[in-house]
C-alpha cells in the first residue's frame, strides 16, 4: 500500500494535467496576451504524452521499471515548474510538451509496476484504486483549473500559475516514496531500441492530433487538413512496416496482436476513450451554457459521474480478486454506458439537474466497470516480459480514442448548434411570450442577432437576455448535444460487441516478476536440453519433452 501511494500520486498528477488547463486557458491567454495560441498549449501536452507512452513502456521492459518511472516523474516536475514560469503562450506550449513526455511515462509505468509485484487476480483490487484515481483526476481537472485560475494572486504569483506549481511538491513526495520503498529485481536484456519506430510514430500521430484539434477552425476539407491526413497516413504505414521488421524489439510488437484478447481489448479501450473524453467534453458545455453553471460549478456537477465510476471500479476490482473472472464486467459496463448515453439523448433545456445526475451516474458506473478490467485483460494476455508494452498500449489507445472523440464530438456539436438554434428561434417567432419580450426589449433582440451572426465563440451575452429570448438558444444547443449523445451511443454499441468477443484468458496466479523468472528459466532449460540433444544427435525427443512440459504446465504459466 505504501508503494501504491507513490504510484497513485504520480498517476493522479499526470491524469489531472490532461484536463486541468481546459477551464483556465482563457485566463492564461489573456494574462500572456496571446489567446489565439491557446490550442497549442493543450495539443502539445497531448502529442508528447501519447507518443511517449509506448516508448517508456518498451524502455522499461529493457532497463527496468523503477528508474524509468522515476525519470518520468523528474521530467514531469521540471516541466511543471517551467510551465509556471512561462512568459508567453509559445513558451508555455513548449514547456507543456516537455511536461507531457513525463506524463506519458507515469501512467503506463504505474500500471506496469503493479503488474510486476502483484499477481493478476490480486492485481485487480489495486488497479481498481488506480483507475478510479485516474478517471476522477481527469474529471476533477477542470474544477481545480477553474478554481485556481479564478484566484487573482496567491503567494505573489498569478492564480493560474499554481495549476503547475501545485504539481511540484506532490510529485517530489511521490518520487521520494518510490525511491525508498520500491525494490524491483531486474535483469537487463540486450535489445535494440526502436528509435525509428518512435520517430515514425511521431510523424504519423502529430499531424493527426493537430488536425483533430485544429480541424474545426481550419475546415475538415481544407488544404492544411488534407496535408495532415496524408502525412499522418504515410507515417503510420511506415511505422507498421518498421514494427514488422523489428520483430520482438519493436516499440509495439505486432505479435501481441495475434492474441485475440489483446487485439479486442485494444479496440475496446479506444472506443471507451472516445466515449469518456468525448462525452465528458459535451456535458460540461451543456451545464455551463444551458444551465448557467460556472466552470468550477460545472465540474462539481460531474461528481455523480465520478462517484459512479469510483464505486464501480473499486467493486469490480474486489469481485475479480474473489472470483478470478473479468469478462462479464466489460460486457455489463458497455451496456450500462449505452443505456446512460441513450438516456442523455432525452436531456433538454428544461431537464432537472437531478435527472441529469442519474444519467451521468449510470454512465460512470459503466465506465468504471470497463477501465481496469480491460487493462488487466491486456496485461494478462501477453508474456510477462511485455508487461510494460501492454500497460503502455492501454494508455496509448485510450489517448488516441480520447483525442478522436473530443475532436469528432465537439465538431458535430458546434456544426449542428447554429442550425438548431436558428430553427428554434424561427419556431419561437410565433410564441406570444417571445413576441412580447422582443417588443419590450428591442436592444436585446439587436444584441442577439449580432452575436448569432458572429458564431458561438462567446455566449456570455445570454446572461443579459430576458428568459423568453434566451430559451430558444438553450433548446437549440441542447438538441445539438442530443445528436452527439446519439452518436456516442451508436459507437458504444461496438464496445458491447467487442466485450462479448473478448476471450477470457485465465488469470495468472503469480506476479509479473515471478512469471518473467519462470519464462527465463524455461527458456534456459530448453536451450540447454537442445544443446545437449544436438551433441547426442537426439534433437526430436527434446522438442517433444518441451511440448509435454507446456501441456502439463510444468514449464510455467506460459
Amino acid at each position: 500500500m505504501t508503494i501504491l501511494s507513490g504510484l497513485v500520486l504520480g498517476m493522479f498528477l499526470a491524469a489531472l494535467d490532461q484536463t486541468i488547463v481546459s477551464t483556465a486557458i482563457k485566463t492564461i491567454g489573456n494574462d500572456l496576451h496571446d489567446l489565439t495560441a491557446q490550442a497549442w498549449v493543450t495539443t502539445a501536452f497531448l502529442i508528447t504524452s501519447t507518443i511517449a507512452a509506448p516508448l517508456f513502456g518498451k524502455l522499461s521492459d529493457i532497463y527496468g521499471r523503477k528508474r524509468l518511472f522515476m525519470l518520468s516523474i523528474v521530467i514531469f516536475v521540471l516541466g511543471s515548474a517551467l510551465c509556471g514560469l512561462s512568459q508567453s503562450m509559445y513558451e508555455l506550449a513548449g514547456f507543456r510538451a516537455f511536461q507531457g513526455i513525463g506524463a506519458g511515462g507515469i501512467m503506463p509505468l504505474a500500471l506496469a509496476v503493479i503488474g510486476d509485484i502483484i499477481p493478476p487476480r490480486e492485481r485487480a483490487r489495486y488497479q481498481g484504486y488506480m483507475m478510479a484515481v485516474f478517471a476522477s483526476a481527469s474529471v476533477l481537472g477542470p474544477v481545480l483549473g477553474g478554481l485556481l485560475s479564478g484566484t487573482n494572486s496567491f503567494l505573489g504569483a498569478a492564480g493560474w500559475r499554481w495549476i503547475f506549481y501545485i504539481n511540484v511538491p506532490i510529485a517530489i513526495f511521490a518520487l521520494v516514496v518510490i525511491a525508498k520503498v520500491l525494490h524491483l529485481d531486474h535483469v537487463r536484456r540486450e535489445r535494440r531500441i526502436d528509435w525509428w519506430g518512435s520517430v515514425l510514430l511521431a510523424v504519423g500521430l502529430v499531424p493527426l492530433l493537430v488536425v483533430a484539434e485544429q480541424g474545426q477552425s481550419w475546415g475538415w476539407g481544407s488544404v492544411n487538413s488534407f496535408a495532415c491526413y496524408l502525412i499522418g497516413a504515410a507515417g503510420l504505414a511506415l511505422f507498421v512496416w518498421v514494427q514488422q521488421r523489428m520483430g520482438d524489439d519493436a516499440l509495439l510488437p505486432l505479435r501481441l496482436f495475434r492474441s485475440s484478447t489483446f487485439s479486442v481489448a485494444s479496440a475496446q479501450v479506444t472506443i471507451i476513450g472516445m466515449a469518456m473524453f468525448g462525452g465528458m467534453s459535451v456535458i460540461p458545455l451543456y451545464l455551463q451554457i444551458v444551465k448557467g453553471a460556472s466552470p468550477t460549478k460545472s465540474g462539481l456537477l460531474l461528481l455523480p459521474l465520478v462517484a459512479g465510476l469510483m464505486l464501480a471500479s473499486l467493486a469490480t476490482g474486489q469481485l475479480i480478486a474473489r472470483t478470478g473472472r473479468y469478462k462479464i464486467f466489460p460486457v455489463i459496463g458497455s451496456i450500462l454506458m449505452v443505456v446512460g448515453t441513450s438516456l442523455m439523448i432525452t436531456i433538454g433545456a428544461d431537464t432537472s439537474l437531478w435527472v441529469t445526475d442519474i444519467y451521468m451516474a449510470i454512465f460512470g458506473v459503466g465506465l468504471g466497470m470497463n477501465m481496469q478490467s480491460l487493462v488487466l485483460a491486456m496485461q494478462n494476455a501477453v508474456p510477462a516480459q511485455d508487461m510494460g508494452v501492454a500497460s503502455a498500449a492501454s494508455s496509448f489507445f485510450r489517448s488516441i480514442g480520447g483525442t478522436l472523440g473530443t475532436a469528432i464530438f465537439l465538431s458535430i456539436l458546434f456544426s449542428l448548434a447554429g442550425s438548431k438554434i436558428t430553427h428554434q428561434y424561427a419556431t419561437a417567432a410565433s410564441n406570444p411570450s417571445f413576441v412580447a419580450a422582443a417588443t419590450a426589449h428591442p436592444d436585446q433582440i439587436a444584441s442577439l442577432h449580432q452575436h448569432l451572426s458572429g458564431g458561438l465563440d462567446d455566449t456570455s451575452f445570454l446572461n443579459d437576455l430576458a428568459k423568453p429570448l434566451s430559451h430558444p438558444f438553450f433548446v437549440g444547443f441542447s438538441d445539438a448535444g442530443d445528436v452527439v449523445f446519439a452518436v456516442v451511443a451508436v459507437i458504444l454499441l461496438a464496445a458491447v460487441v467487442f466485450s462479448m468477443m473478448l476471450k477470457e484468458v485465465p488469470l495468472r496466479m503469480v506476479s509479473g516478476n515471478q512469471a518473467r523468472a519462470q519464462e527465463e528459466s524455461v527458456a534456459a532449460d530448453v536451450t540447454a536440453d537442445m544443446s545437449a540433444d544436438a551433441d547426442s544427435g537426439d534433437v526430436l525427443p527434446a522438442s517433444e519433452r518441451v511440448a509435454d512440459d507446456a501441456r502439463t504446465g510444468s514449464a510455467g504459466d506460459h
